[in-house]
């Protein structure tokens, strides 16, 4: 880790922001396929990295793992995801296929009787459903499934549908969406409770660790090193208890502190300073790691899970929402943030991950097209219309949805690049 904290500033981030992005989007992914797998749903590829040449395996269960040349992200291809209305010939063009074994599009286009580019596209479908797949080097498809004794196309397409995205359930479905919601914050609970029940969460010491000069304190006599006993002949067993007294007075009011300096009571007099109106003493205390029992550390986690709806929440309310951006980060402005938390140690880098995941689980809530809510939506909508929303519609709002994400998020990238390259 100290190797890694060393790089340069923007090395650091480029660095640490490829390989955290890369993990939260790994794990949001891992939930829709374990989801997918644990309803009998086929699956593609799980990749790690973005679309493009990559290395390869294919396991027994038929799914292809495997690193691309860019290992940024990742992500699962699930067989029959594609939108829109099913093709009423895919039956028959299935059938076609299963029959003969090996076809190529003209021969399917004319025993259907219709266009090439129509007989393609069904062809495509049959190959995202993994009931076919093309002839490497020959422009033919062939059958990967056969047909029963007796079975009629239509009962053929049923089977092989109900092993496909397309053929489960609504609830089957919502499931595998929220799946990847569900695991980001599932990780971020599980990592802060982890570490809130070990480490725990630094708490003010009663020793001081720095005194201002010209203060209250140092006119005082006050030292590092002090440890604060009392205040006014009032016991401080914790330094909440000291600055609730400072908290209450008035500037020039006199207290009276018991401090303990190498084993020896000593007993001072501070005048209190003016900070805007406010009593000052100039002092600064030490921390400590405070372990949290597990049950204590679990609800911590929650209430940070809340607040993180909350601060998303914030982008949709007008009175709010320039205040929000001009706190939210990008993927530039969080890389160089994580960058930071690597050199301060793994237990601030493993929150910062969990805030991250945290953060990208309720992101993916929203409602919008083409996050995770939005898809959510389309499929209670196509519940409640009893039928698929046509591909162009379902297109075209996930169009629509991308412009206004992209819109913000080029946005914060460009205020980032200025806050954290351009003025360093």
């Amino acid at each position: 880790m100290d190797l890694f904290a060393a790089m340069p500033t923007g090395v650091s981030a480029l660095f640490w922001g490829v390989i955290t992005f890369s993990l939260l989007v790994v794990i949001h992914e891992g939930g829709h396929f374990l989801a997918a797998r644990l309803f009998g749903v086929k699956v593609h590829e799980f990749m790690v990295g973005l679309p493009g040449p990559a290395l390869r395996f294919r396991a027994k269960s038929g799914v292809v793992y495997g690193i691309t040349a860019i290992p940024l992200g990742g992500y699962v291809r699930i067989a029959g995801m594609e939108p829109g209305v099913e093709d009423e010939l895919l039956g028959a063009a299935l059938g076609r296929i299963v029959d003969a074994r090996h076809i190529d599009v003209g021969t399917l286009a004319q025993d259907l009787g219709v266009p090439r580019e129509r007989a393609r596209e069904l062809l495509t479908t049959l190959e995202d459903y993994l009931a076919a797949e093309p002839i490497d080097d020959w422009p033919e498809s062939r059958a990967l499934v056969e047909r029963a004794e007796g079975e009629t196309d239509e009962q053929l397409l049923n089977r092989v549908r109900s092993s496909v995205y397309r053929g489960q359930s609504t609830l089957k479905r919502i499931t595998i969406l929220a799946m990847g919601v569900l695991f980001n914050l599932l990780t971020a609970i599980i990592i802060f409770t982890v570490t809130l029940s070990i480490w725990g969460l630094p708490s003010a010491t009663r020793t001081i660790d720095l005194v201002q000069q010209g203060s209250a304190a140092e006119k005082a006599g006050v030292r590092v090193g002090d440890t604060v006993l009392a205040v006014n002949d009032t016991l401080t067993p914790a330094w909440e208890n000291a600055r609730a007294i400072i908290a209450a007075s008035k500037p020039g009011d006199t207290l009276a502190l018991t401090v303990e300096r190498e084993g020896i009571r000593r007993e001072l007099t501070a005048v209190l300073g003016d900070a805007d109106g406010k009593a000052l003493l100039g002092v600064r205390v030490g921390s400590k790691d405070v372990p949290m029992p597990v049950l204590a550390a679990f609800t911590e986690s929650l209430k940070w899970t809340g607040m993180v709806f909350v601060a998303i929440g914030q982008f949709f309310d007008p009175r709010t929402f320039a205040a929000s951006v001009s706190s939210a980060r990008s993927v530039v402005g969080i890389s160089y943030e994580v960058a930071a938390a690597v050199k301060d140690g793994p237990i601030n880098y493993a929150r910062m991950v969990a805030l991250l995941s945290l953060s990208l689980g309720v992101l993916n809530i929203l409602p919008i097209p083409p996050l995770d809510g939005g898809k959510f939506a389309l499929e209670l909508v196509e519940s409640v219309r009893r039928k698929p929303i046509p591909r162009k519609v379902s297109y075209g709002f996930s169009a629509v949805g991308a412009i206004l994400l992209f819109s913000l998020i080029f946005y914060l990238m460009y205020a980032d690049v200025v806050r954290y390259i351009v003025k360093g």
